[in-house]
């Protein structure tokens, strides 16, 4: 289908370990010593490209399900039976994310226990299983369930998708690439909330709705297995002649020896032993781990799941219905996330993500003068709508799609998998704790004082970005390890 597996799989014969690939590596220091490492042309990014789509496919799911039952949500309160408990309401909604933060604890054993194709294809599976037992449940207590599967699927999927997005790309598009990942999710929620349209009116609707989610399921599930497996896994576990193959279908055959010299080029030899979680929380890996958890751990408390939530109010007190609102907010969104993927492989990761915080915290203080006591009327609509239009633009830029990408490209190869999954861990952390006290605190504290600490948190990211975050742009995978991870 993309790619000739059969005659790789011919061309190449399989090894099972380093101890068979001494010629391959004296091969590969030969065209580093002999300057033969520099590659003439970049490799044709349409080689790739439709293993990147398949991928990001579990990212619109992971899109759909966050807004599968914003508009449904009524109704199935209704036709379940707890119609006007609010705490059944909240559970349909947060029990998703109790279920991926579960699946994102495991999803880097998982990845790189069986590899990242046969990942996607199981963090499918809970997908359509939990859709299906949505879609048909009769009780509160199945669309509970059906929903905590859904969210362990979607906990598994985008840190393996930002996985293999970057492992796959060409070093001069990954950025671009990566990007696909928030414009997927992006697609997801503005596709969940127009399905969601016709729920009022139409008996059942919302049953509807689960069962569409299960189609780009099986369609992720079964377009996998024509997809290349990372080469990057592959040659972690010792499988050389497969990461050539692989590197062949993504890349073209004049690029296989300059990519497996760059592989070699990094490798300590160690890649095969079990990587502790104390190896990931202190000593000569703590600091990527932290560069990373802190960067989502500063992207949830910047307020931007507040600032959705908060969203529909905003618009209602300026007189804008509730589904012109998403409407608009998606539209902001996605332009922000197309700008993105046209900039970062141009600006750079580093400068979308400056200039993203600081747009971020300019938005925020937009809001916190439209909630101030000396602007009132008309002005205070203006800057609430245009505050909130702004920061989730910003957001869109860079807060949102950088960190899930810049992640795995400054992470070593032999953690990778494993340490994305920690900070994945931190970024469900975080999300639901905001989520859990944003309206005590909206209550407690008011708009005015708790937009001015999310304004602090957009700055405090400034300052971090600036102090340790390095380009990766155009950077290959193994420059960027080198650079950050010196060889002992």
């Amino acid at each position: 289908m993309w790619g000739r597996q059969g005659e790789a799989s011919v061309t190449y014969k399989r090894v099972s370990s380093r101890d068979n690939t001494k010629v391959d590596m004296d091969e590969s220091s030969a065209l580093f010593q002999n300057g033969m490492g520099q590659e003439i042309t970049n490799p044709s990014w349409k080689l790739s490209l439709p293993h990147i789509i398949v991928a990001t496919i579990s990212s619109f799911l992971f899109g759909y399900h966050l807004g599968v039952v914003n508009e449904p949500l009524e109704t199935i309160a209704l036709d379940l039976g707890f119609s006007g408990n609010t705490l059944a309401e909240g559970l349909v909604v947060s029990t998703c994310l109790g279920g991926a933060f579960i699946g994102s604890l495991f999803s880097g054993w998982i990845a790189d226990g069986i590899g990242r194709r046969r990942a996607f294809q199981l963090c499918a599976l809970p997908m359509i299983i939990g859709a299906s037992v949505s879609a048909t449940t009769k009780s509160l207590e199945g669309m509970l369930i059906g929903r905590f599967l859904v969210g362990t699927g979607m906990g598994v999927g985008p840190p393996v998708a930002s996985l293999y997005v970057t492992e796959v790309s060409p070093a001069f598009v990954r950025g671009t690439y990566g990007c696909f990942i928030q414009l997927a999710t992006c697609l997801g929620l503005m596709g969940a909330l127009f399905i969601g349209i016709p729920v009022k009116a139409i008996i059942g609707w919302w049953r509807i709705c689960f069962w569409i989610a299960t189609v780009p399921a099986g369609i992720l599930a079964f377009a996998m297995m024509f997809c290349a497996e990372s080469p990057h896994w592959l040659f972690k576990k010792g499988r050389i002649a497969e990461a050539e193959a692989e590197f062949e279908k993504l890349l073209g055959g004049s690029h296989v020896k300059y990519a497996m010299a760059d592989l070699h080029k990094s490798d300590r030899g160690d890649e095969t032993d079990a990587v502790k979680l104390s190896e990931l929380l202190y000593g000569r890996h703590f600091r990527v781990v932290f560069i990373g958890s802190t960067l989502f751990a500063l992207q949830q408390l910047s307020g931007i799941n507040a600032v959705f939530y908060f969203s529909s109010t905003v618009f209602k007190s300026a007189g804008v219905p509730s589904d012109l609102a998403n409407v608009f907010v998606g539209i902001a969104n996605l332009s922000g996330s197309i700008t993105a993927m046209i900039l970062m492989d141009k600006l750079g990761r580093k400068a979308l993500l400056v200039w993203s915080f600081f747009g971020m915290a300019v938005a925020m203080s937009l809001q916190v003068a439209g909630a101030s006591s000396f602007i009132s009327g008309s002005g205070a609509v203006f800057l609430s709508v245009s505050g909130m239009l702004l920061f989730v633009l910003t957001f869109a830029l860079g807060a949102g799609p950088v960190p899930g990408l810049l992640l795995p490209e400054i992470l070593p190869n032999r953690i990778r998998a494993k340490a994305m999954a920690v900070c994945m861990s931190v970024h469900w952390v975080i999300n639901f704790f905001v989520g859990l006290l944003f309206l005590r605190l909206l209550e407690q504290l008011g708009p005015q004082l708790l937009y001015s600490m999310f304004c602090t948190f957009c700055l405090m990211a400034v300052v971090f970005v600036k102090r340790n975050v390095v380009e990766t742009k155009g950077r290959s995978l193994q420059e960027i390890e080198i650079a950050l991870l010196p060889q002992e």
